[in-house]
């Protein structure tokens, strides 16, 4: 595939051996490095129950980019609950959390040369 405009720059020419070495420590496979690379942020934890089956979900999304060319990648971002943190100091965080979200997901994606994101 050639829709690589990001990840390209992350794992082709021999610059980035280092960079393919890393990833062939998470799984990756000399084929893998010709597919675009889609982020699948995840929001699982044990923090509460509303999130303990979101990696399920994950590796479903996971499988299904990979059956279509792509190479999928896990990573995790926060979870809070208002639901468990109702009438505390931390019913504070539950708005701001949103941006604290959004800006890892956006600072892995960006750090890291995905191609796609599914968030």
């Amino acid at each position: 595939m050639s829709n690589r405009k990001y990840s390209k720059n992350l794992v082709d020419g021999p610059h980035q051996a280092a960079s393919r070495s890393m990833l062939r420590g998470v799984g990756f496979e000399t084929s893998d490095f010709s597919k675009p690379l889609v982020g699948i942020a995840s929001t699982w934890s044990k923090v509460t129950p509303c999130n303990m089956h979101i990696n399920e979900l994950a590796n479903v999304v996971e499988s299904s980019i990979d059956e279509s060319g792509c190479k999928g990648v896990l990573f995790n971002t926060i979870t809070v609950s208002d639901g468990i943190s109702m009438g505390t100091q931390g019913m504070k965080y539950s708005l701001v959390s949103r941006e604290v979200i959004a800006d890892s997901i956006e600072t892995v994606v960006g750090c890291l040369g995905y191609d796609g994101v599914v968030a």
